[in-house]
């Protein structure tokens, strides 16, 4: 895979980048029957032959998150000898799943994340400091790495810590960018005291930093109140092994057309119109050690297929409203957790907190907030007004320790926080 500044895919005609995605279809479809024992007897040759349109995909086997969990071994279509790296889920709403990469994979994941920085303005000019995992088996981590590399940008790897070790990594290397989780932005801008840096710039991971509309959510702007920054935000999963990363526009992460195919589907499994809300389903193109076809991410978002204002005629996926193993039903009203994430932003003392999901006597959803011990009375009243204002429902307030609940956030030694405990399904 060549890279160049602009790759002609993204500005061919809508007809022009579906033929493409065709003929890349149904060669990874083909490579999945004929490698992969989990699909051996999804569909045939004819089937795939059988294929004119994009839409024709719906023909093809969903794949889900518990098949991949459950027969995880049958997924592997490469030899155990040519298998170079493991990698694992992050377990955010399940067990953490393997997934082995080839050699060739790990230069797709490369490709990918350098066609993905270059969308977001990143440039060979540019010191990139990360903050997210780089071990662990993480593949976020591991994929940056490799995509500013080949851009030829400078990497500095330093990797999870607390504020005052990151402001020290910059006060030493002075990086023009970031690599970070939204809400860890927000906390090292509290944090920045008197140091001078030239950070301009930030990629932004597993938090939302739009609303559907594609306006700054809270989150964002409480990040903007430290230091104004081009906040750029990143899409992805370590089964799709691809990102939809915003460009200057911020009207949601382009595709990139030659590495995967995107469906948003509805709960009985057709397709959404555009701009309608649905699960975020996937088929990850010219993957060799664990192909998928229409995996089933469990997210939750919208699709728009206008031409964006950059010129770029690739279909583009707004923020992740929620999940769908997350949805909950309060006193008749149907809310994710982000949403109520959404709100807790507006007060920086509430954190770090817990979402608490469970069930009551009568088997319906309950929801406790698991908060600071130094979240005032008075914080708590507001924040509960805010919650019925905008959501219709008044969640439980609890208040613990900081330790305490950074502890529960960590987990099962969990490489990132988990904000939410479900005990429905326990």
């Amino acid at each position: 895979m060549n890279i160049t500044p602009d790759n002609p895919i993204d500005y061919l005609p809508a007809d022009g980048i579906e033929a493409r995605q065709i003929e890349l279809l149904k060669k990874h479809l083909s490579y999945a029957l004929n490698h992969s024992p989990f699909y051996r007897d999804k569909f045939s040759e004819q089937d795939i032959a059988a294929i004119s349109k994009l839409s024709d995909l719906s023909k093809f086997t969903k794949t889900s998150k518990k098949d991949l969990a459950e027969f995880n071994a049958e997924f592997l279509s490469i030899p155990p000898q040519e298998v170079v790296e493991y990698v694992t889920t992050s377990g955010t709403t399940g067990k953490p799943v393997s997934i082995a990469l080839s050699k060739n994979d790990l230069g797709r994941l490369a490709y990918n994340e350098a066609r993905s920085l270059e969308i977001a303005d990143f440039t060979a000019d540019d010191i990139v400091q990360i903050t997210t995992t780089l071990d662990k088996c993480f593949m976020a981590g591991m994929a940056y790495y490799l995509g500013l590399t080949k851009i030829g940008a400078a990497v500095l790897r330093a990797g999870q810590g607390t504020p005052e070790f990151h402001w020290e990594m910059i006060r030493q290397v002075n990086p023009t960018a970031l690599i970070a989780v939204p809400s860890f932005l927000q906390k090292l801008g509290s944090h920045s005291g008197a140091v001078s840096n030239r950070i301009t710039k930030a990629l932004c991971i597993g938090e939302p930093l739009r609303n559907a509309d594609f306006s700054d959510n809270q989150l964002s702007k409480n990040i903007k109140q430290h230091r104004d920054i081009d906040l750029r935000s990143t899409y992805a999963s370590t089964e799709m092994a691809t990102a939809f990363t915003e460009c200057q526009e911020k009207q949601g992460g382009h595709l990139l057309p030659e590495l995967i195919i995107l469906e948003i589907l509805d709960e009985n499994g057709n397709e959404v119109a555009d701009g309608e809300l649905g699960e975020v389903t996937v088929t990850p193109l010219g993957i060799e050690g664990m192909p998928l076809v229409r995996f089933q991410t469990g997210d939750l978002a919208r699709k728009h297929s206008n031409t964006c204002a950059c010129g770029r005629n690739t279909v583009r996926l707004g923020p992740i409203e929620g999940r769908l193993a997350q949805m909950i039903k309060l006193k008749g009203t149907t809310i994710y957790p982000n949403q109520i994430e959404e709100i807790l932003h507006n007060y920086p003392s509430a954190s770090p907190y817990l979402i608490e999901i469970d069930r009551d006597y009568n088997g319906l959803d309950e929801v406790s907030l698991v908060l600071p011990e130094t979240f005032t009375e008075e914080e708590s009243h507001y924040l509960l007004i805010g919650l019925q204002a905008k959501l219709r429902v008044k969640p439980t307030i609890k208040k613990s320790s900081v330790p305490a609940i950074q502890q529960l956030l960590f987990r099962e030694n969990s490489r990132k926080p988990k904000k939410i405990i479900d005990h429905r399904n326990a």
